[in-house]
């Protein structure tokens, strides 16, 4: 199917993991009546943002992929015949933990997951604490609507990760988020941070020739000292923001992509063509000497 509805669901978390599944339940059920047959929802949407503090008792928020989440989320899947993106805090033996996205195809079934490959490491992002980097490469996924690749938050920031999964066969690169301000900043360094991150996204697009869907959180967390600032977005195979969500609200946000339009962006400017994959060895070394 050339066009595809797809459906961004952009909400605030409280410290209660069945509520915020549930809500999210209810949110996956409206843009489902509003059209959707592609829903994403948001990184870690089952509880609050908790890596801004190293706590072992966080830990217990884990659960397996796929195990009671999935569960439940495979029925809505299927009863509303749509297809669900899902993020959430893997247990995949003691002591081995992964910041996961599992697929549900819209007949229910679970096709996967895939595991989170960057992982920051900054105040009140304490991601390397919990989260083991992804073993299991890039993935993309052939669902009833289309063929999309899921990459999560840190991940946004790499091109590399946009480049591969494209490669692989992606129409759609979904992203997941959970990224804020402190509330302690002044507005022109929340202005900048925000631009830089739609626009390096903006740029996957481009260099990709693929639409790209950003899902972001909402709501202040960390006891008021972080704002996540929304701002859910959607962009063409040419960077061009077809959407963009409010920086404060919870919004259910349905539309349609014509995934046929990457053909002719990649006609008349052929990144991928043109590609010098001979002299890309390099991109393989953490840095490059000069000796």
């Amino acid at each position: 199917m050339a066009k595809v509805k797809i459906g961004m669901v952009q909400m605030s978390c409280t410290n209660n993991k069945e509520e915020n599944l549930q809500k999210a339940i209810t949110k996956v059920r409206e843009a489902a009546a509003k059209g959707a047959q592609i829903v994403c929802l948001q990184e870690l949407f089952t509880s609050l943002y908790f890596c801004d503090v190293e706590d072992y008792e966080n830990f217990k928020l884990a659960e397996p992929i796929p195990g009671p989440s999935t569960d439940s989320l495979s029925k809505v899947a299927e009863e509303t015949g749509v297809v669900i993106i899902a993020s959430l805090f893997e247990k995949r033996t003691q002591g081995i933990y992964h910041n996961t996205t599992a697929v549900i195809d819209a007949d229910g079934k679970y096709l996967g997951k895939y595991r989170k490959m960057h992982i920051p490491d900054d105040p009140a992002y304490y991601e390397k604490f919990y989260f083991t980097p992804g073993d299991m490469g890039y993935k993309v996924w052939k669902t009833k609507y289309a063929t999309f690749g899921v990459l999560i938050c840190w991940d946004q920031w790499y091109p590399e990760a946009a480049r591969i999964t494209t490669l692989m066969g992606a129409e759609i690169l979904f992203y997941p988020t959970a990224i804020g301000w402190a509330t302690s900043q002044d507005d022109a360094t929340n202005v900048e941070q925000y631009n830089a991150w739609q626009t390096i996204q903006r740029g996957h697009a481009v260099a990709n020739g693929v639409h790209v869907v950003s899902v972001n959180r909402v709501g202040l967390e960390q006891n008021g000292a972080m704002k996540f600032w929304g701002g859910s977005f959607v962009s063409n195979p040419f960077g061009t923001v077809l959407y963009q969500a409010s920086p404060d609200k919870e919004e259910v946000h349905v539309m349609e992509l014509d995934t046929a339009t990457t053909d002719r962006y990649r006609t008349h400017w052929p990144f991928l063509r043109d590609r010098r994959i001979d002299s890309y060895q390099p991109i393989t070394k953490r840095f490059i000497d000069e000796d």
